[in-house]
């Protein structure tokens, strides 16, 4: 547990780094908002409008049923981060994914409030905003020590310095990714069971 600790604690530099480029990737998708031509946007206001009213009138799948669901797609994003962390040609990989998903918030935030003003930040504040509180620091930090392995794997590998031993590496770099796993596993709950209920809430006003 020291040891992991510590692998954290000299990993803070590139947690920063991580951190920095989510939020270019946040504010990248809101600019590719008001980017759209007014067909673009009319398209895309005609398919929310269609989804507040389905929601409103029939509500969201089933808790249990959506469970899995999101728990595999977050587990994912977790794994995916994992598997490119072990490749010394993995770490472009890991940059793009933090990347994307920074897009994907600051697009889906911006959609929100550019349709519907503070009612569509309201609606983005319920439905994206509490689970993304706790799985984003996982992503960030599974991002974080995917490439401190990567990088020591370059090191030890490909720049024909001094090999390092990798197993006890690979081991705290394992362990970590199974806690950050964890994480998502409960975090999908809150986004299966809270996250529709708080949804229901706000749509009437978006309707």
């Amino acid at each position: 547990m020291r040891s992991l600790r510590l692998m954290i604690k000299e990993q803070t530099p590139l947690y920063i780094f991580v951190a920095v480029l989510f939020l270019v990737g946040v504010v990248f998708g809101a600019l590719i908002v008001s980017s759209l031509t007014l067909d673009q946007q009319q398209e895309l206001g005609d398919y929310l409008g269609n989804f507040f009213v389905t929601v409103d009138q029939q509500g969201l799948p089933a808790a249990p049923d959506s469970y899995w669901s999101i728990a595999a797609l977050n587990l994912k994003w977790v794994g995916l981060i994992w598997i490119l962390g072990l490749s010394v040609i993995g770490l472009p990989g890991i940059l793009i994914l933090d990347f994307l998903k920074g897009v994907l918030i600051g697009f889906t935030v911006g959609c929100m409030v550019s349709e519907y003003s503070w009612h569509g930040l309201l609606f983005a504040l319920v439905s994206v905003a509490p689970h993304n509180l706790i799985l984003i620091p996982v992503l960030l930090v599974s991002s974080a020590a995917a490439i401190a392995f990567s990088l020591l794997m370059i090191r030890s590998r490909v720049l024909g310095g001094r090999r390092t031993p990798v197993t006890r590496p690979f081991a705290m770099y394992t362990l970590l990714s199974l806690g950050m796993a964890v994480l998502v596993l409960g975090v999908s709950g809150f986004e299966a069971w809270v996250t529709p209920a708080m949804m229901r809430w706000v749509t009437p006003m978006l309707v």
